[in-house]
This record gives C-alpha cells, sequence and structure tokens, in this order.
C-alpha cells in the first residue's frame, strides 16, 4: 500500500477515531485524526490527504457543514469524503450526497466492508487523475445461449481481479438478473435508476451511488430480477455513458450481457476492449456461438478480440471434445471450465463467487487462470 495514501479521520468521538484508525492502519494507510469539523479543515487544508472519512454528528459543526466547506475551498475540493454515521435514513444519505460527499457508510461496519469502500473510493479518485487514454480494461460476457453459466463465469473471473485490482462488475439484463440473488444483494434497482435516466444527467459519482458494495471485495451495479424491469425502454447511448463512466472508477470493468444480440448489445460492444463467449460443448450450443460470432464481426468487432470459453455443466460422454469444437467455430478456446454443479449450489446458498469459497478446487483454478489470460491481453 503506498504511504502516500494518508487518510484523514474526523470524529469526536475519541473510541471511533481509536477503531477506524486502528482498522486503516492495519491496512497500510498513514492516519491523521481531528476531532472537531474546524480542526478538519484545518489539518484537510495543510495536509491535503488522499481520503477524509467524515462523521455526521459533531458538537461543533456538523459534517455536511464541514463536507460543504471542504467542496468550497479550491485546495480541498478534489479530496474525495466518506461520510461515516449511526444514521442510516435514505434522507440523511441524501443529505451527504448532496453536501458533496462520494461515499456513506453506517455505523457499526464491518472492516471487510470499510477496507473495501476506502480502496473503492481512492482507486476512484486516482482514476480520475489519470489521462484519458489511461482507462480500465473493459470485457463483455456473451452467452451463445440461455443457461450455458455465462453470469456464474463472469462472477468468478472478476473476484479473482478483484484479488489483484480495482475490479467493477456490471450487470446489463434488467429484469433477468441472477447475480444479485446470488450474492445476496436482494431486488437491487441500481443499474435500472441509472437507465431510467438521460446520458447527460449520468455522472461517475451517480453511477458510482448506485454500486454495491460486497463482502468479497466486489464492486457490484446491478440489474434485479423484476419482471417489470423488462419493459424498460432503454436508450442504447444512456448505457454508454455508464460504461463510460464506469471505466472511471476501476482498473477493470467486466459486464455481464446476457444471451444473444439485442440493440443495447450491439452498442456497448463499442466499449469493450475484448468480448467473452460462453459456449457449451454441444452441436446446438456451438452452432449458435458459430453464427453469433460472424454477426458481431458484422459490427467492425475483430475475431480477434473475441475469447472463448468452453463451459462444461455437466460430465457426459457424449460431447464436442473441446479440439472439435475450436474446429467448428475456427477459433481456439482460451479456458475450459470443469463441471462442478453441487459447489456452484453451496456457493449460491451462502452467497459468494465459487472461486472464493472453495479456492483450491479444480474450476476456481480454471478461472484463475483464464482470470490470468485477461490480464495480459489487456
Amino acid at each position: 500500500m503506498p504511504m502516500s495514501d494518508r487518510i484523514l479521520i474526523v470524529d469526536d468521538d475519541l473510541d471511533s477515531l481509536k477503531l477506524i484508525g486502528l482498522m486503516l492502519q492495519r491496512q497500510g494507510y498513514e492516519i491523521s485524526v481531528a476531532n472537531s469539523g474546524s480542526q478538519a479543515l484545518g489539518k484537510a487544508q495543510a495536509e491535503e490527504p488522499s481520503l477524509i472519512i467524515l462523521d455526521i454528528m459533531m458538537a461543533d459543526m456538523d459534517g455536511y457543514e464541514v463536507c460543504r466547506r471542504l467542496r468550497q475551498n479550491p485546495v480541498t475540493e478534489p479530496i474525495p469524503i466518506i461520510m461515516f454515521t449511526a444514521k442510516s435514513a435514505v434522507d440523511d444519505k441524501v443529505a451527504g450526497f448532496e453536501a458533496g460527499a462520494d461515499d456513506y457508510l453506517t455505523k457499526p461496519t464491518h472492516p471487510a466492508e470499510l477496507a473495501s469502500r476506502v480502496k473503492a473510493v481512492l482507486a476512484r479518485s486516482a482514476a480520475l487523475r489519470r489521462s484519458g487514454s489511461d482507462r480500465a480494461h473493459t470485457i463483455g460476457f456473451l452467452g451463445a445461449k440461455g443457461g450455458v453459466g455465462i453470469t456464474t463465469l463472469a462472477l468468478n473471473v472478476a473476484a479473482s481481479l478483484a484479488q489483484r485490482e480495482n475490479t467493477i462488475l456490471a450487470d446489463f439484463r434488467p429484469g433477468q438478473s441472477t447475480l444479485g440473488l446470488a450474492l445476496g444483494a436482494g431486488r437491487s434497482t441500481g443499474m435500472a435508476n441509472l437507465l431510467s435516466r438521460p446520458a447527460s444527467e449520468l455522472t461517475s459519482r451517480t453511477v458510482e451511488n448506485e454500486m454495491v458494495h460486497h463482502t468479497s471485495g466486489l464492486r457490484l451495479l446491478l440489474s434485479s430480477a423484476r419482471p417489470k424491469e423488462m419493459q424498460m425502454t432503454v436508450n442504447p447511448e444512456s448505457a454508454a455513458t455508464i460504461v463510460q463512466h464506469l471505466r472511471a472508477l476501476a482498473q477493470y470493468v467486466l459486464i455481464d450481457l446476457g444471451t444473444g444480440l439485442s440493440r443495447l448489445t450491439v452498442r456497448l460492444l463499442q466499449e469493450l476492449d475484448h468480448l467473452t463467449l460462453a459456449v457449451e460443448p454441444n452441436r446446438i450450443s456451438l452452432t449458435l456461438a458459430r453464427e453469433l460470432m460472424n454477426e458481431i464481426e458484422q459490427h467492425d468487432f475483430a475475431r480477434s478480440r473475441m475469447l472463448v470459453v468452453l463451459v462444461n455443466r455437466a460430465q457426459s460422454g457424449l460431447q464436442v471434445p473441446w479440439q472439435e469444437a475450436e474446429e467448428v467455430l475456427e477459433h481456439e478456446m482460451t479456458a475450459i471450465i470443469s463441471p462442478m454443479p453441487e459447489l456452484a449450489f453451496q456457493a449460491d446458498e451462502v452467497g459468494t463467487p465459487l472461486l472464493l469459497l472453495q479456492p483450491n478446487s479444480i474450476a476456481a483454478t480454471q478461472y484463475s487462470k483464464f482470470a490470468e489470460a485477461l490480464v495480459h491481453v489487456g
């Protein structure tokens, strides 16, 4: 952890100062503290920390006012701010964001969540300082047909990448999502909230505010499984704008595109560096995949930017051998995933990626190797 990442913690409760400071010191950050709003303004001006964690309920000046003053000062305006408070009402969160906060944590918080939020906000701040050419590596995940395990593949590859780099997994399947359910994230409407807005109203901050922070360290932008979301009229340009803002928030952006080519998917192809196509080792899936790859090429997306993963969902002697599958597709396999239905079921039950539940399993190793391949192609 770079020692230049200094965090200023502001809280008039000394016990909270010590606890939060200790948790972050263990993560390798340099810590500075202030026990009042006025002291915080002075330290922020003098030290220009990488991040400020700001309590709302303080005696001399509440966190909202401190945040507003920090944003009015040209020296402290760029510093990211996480509000930290015992208040959990939606109105309190809205007030924090309106005052200029970048994120919001409710006391008490789990150390892993605190570390994840801090890492995410610091990464976003660093990304915004980078030149426009140094953008995140963006990878789409597309199924040749339904039921090939595209979401499981995207989730586990994202979990592997998140262990080394700041990674976001976004689900562009309104009304059809199983990702949030698999991770115990409930009926998240973050993606639907963003897709319902004009592209001109979307900013990196509005996109980040709709994201979910999972205990695995993953950051997620989720659709829900609510059928009415499928009736949304989605503007592909809004979807493209969301991806563009996501690229400012992480080093890797993985996108679950679901199955087949829609107007939305075709537009998002323009935002991708690579496209991962998941296929099953049977003739129907391979035939559909071949046609899909040919069609994708018609949209100026080169076959060399496509990565094909053969997903074995069950043991069967009737499956097409991978060498023959490569001949059908006229494309080599980047990875082959072994069937592990029982482990996949267990992972869904506890709401965690399979790769983290059983990191030494064969499938976990295969997901990790594919993630490594993405790092190299990037």
